[in-house]
């Protein structure tokens, strides 16, 4: 799944630090000063004519008498130099001081993964909120409320944990992702979920969306097509306590008839039509939201009145297509 019309990405940071200079950085800078002096006065002995000027010691050459043509020449060049020596200690001294304090924004001076991370990620998390969904228009209290509880770093890759909560999907294997957290959440508001309602999601994934619904809905029913997914997925949500939750290796253009029907549904894959077999299993009154197309998608939400379907184009999106042998046949 991708962003609203390319939204430009954010990212959190947690709390800064002011680093002074360490021993080691004055002894660099010394030295530096050093260089530049005995480099200023090496090239002032270089291009100076010895009957033209009186020479000094780290500034600039004064004529005593005036200098040939080829004297002023050497001496620009040397100018040249000096500035371009002045301006990469300048350089090399910022970067010194700056660049320890840029690396460790995000984390306090460790990487998320080699610290406790519970204090940094639960920051983390109140920033995605404010500054990725809450900014965009997300409004709905328990669905920020829920944003904000569930730990979206154990749902993603360890070597995507730096960016478990920025704004963007990531990989997650077998060329899935999991969903940016604005879609997440636009998504799971379109539901209009009150809690007691059976919800059905078409694309398991890692099992983050399926946790947000379990703390919004009653019962969640989640199918995954790649079973690797499904099985690591059944057993994360088993060990965060999510009893809630029934997950199955399937074909999520099926859905799961033995369990409709449903309040609502969500599907994170996108199919080229809406398929019936989902619309079947919606209740009288439910809510189903669904990204459909192929080189361009629509997010479309669809309620179900009298047995009609009335349907909302929300957004543009991008998600993965959905696959399995139930899309192939209708097309």
């Amino acid at each position: 799944m991708t962003m609203r019309k390319m939204e430009p990405h954010g990212q959190a940071r947690g709390p800064q630090q002011t680093y002074m200079p360490t021993p080691r950085l004055r002894w660099v800078i010394r030295r530096l000063a050093k260089s530049a002096e005995a480099q200023q006065v090496g090239r002032c002995d270089d291009c100076c004519q010895s009957e033209a000027f009186l020479h000094g010691q780290g500034r600039a050459c004064t004529p005593k008498c005036p200098p040939s043509p080829e004297g002023f020449v050497q001496a620009g060049v040397t100018a040249c130099r000096r500035g371009l020596l002045r301006r990469r200690m300048t350089f090399v001294i910022l970067a010194t001081l700056i660049l320890p304090t840029v690396s460790t924004q995000c984390t306090d001076g460790k990487r998320l993964s080699d610290s406790n991370p519970k204090g940094d990620f639960k920051v983390m998390r109140e920033k995605m909120v404010e500054t990725q969904i809450q900014a965009r228009g997300v409004k709905d209290p328990r669905v920020l409320s829920v944003l904000r509880k569930v730990e979206r770093h154990r749902f993603v890759p360890e070597r995507y944990l730096d960016s478990a909560y920025s704004d963007q999907p990531l990989p997650i294997g077998e060329g899935q992702t999991i969903s940016q957290p604005y879609i997440v959440a636009l998504m799971t508001e379109l539901l209009e979920l009150n809690g007691n309602e059976k919800v059905l999601e078409i694309g398991t994934g890692s099992g983050y969306q399926a946790a947000i619904l379990a703390e919004l809905a009653k019962e969640v029913y989640t199918i995954e097509i790649v079973e690797s997914l499904a099985s690591t997925a059944k057993e994360r949500l088993s060990e965060l306590g999510y009893q809630s939750i029934k997950v199955k290796a399937g074909d999520g253009y099926l859905g799961w008839p033995e369990a409709a029907p449903f309040d609502a549904i969500i599907v994170t894959a996108a199919p080229d039509h809406i398929p019936q077999p989902l619309i079947d299993q919606l209740k009288e009154g439910g809510r189903m939201v669904v990204p459909v197309g192929t080189h361009t998608q629509e997010l479309i939400k669809i309620v179900k009145r009298s047995g009609k379907m009335e349907t909302t184009n929300v957004i543009p999106v991008l998600f993965v297509p959905m696959t399995g042998d139930g899309i192939k046949r209708k097309k």
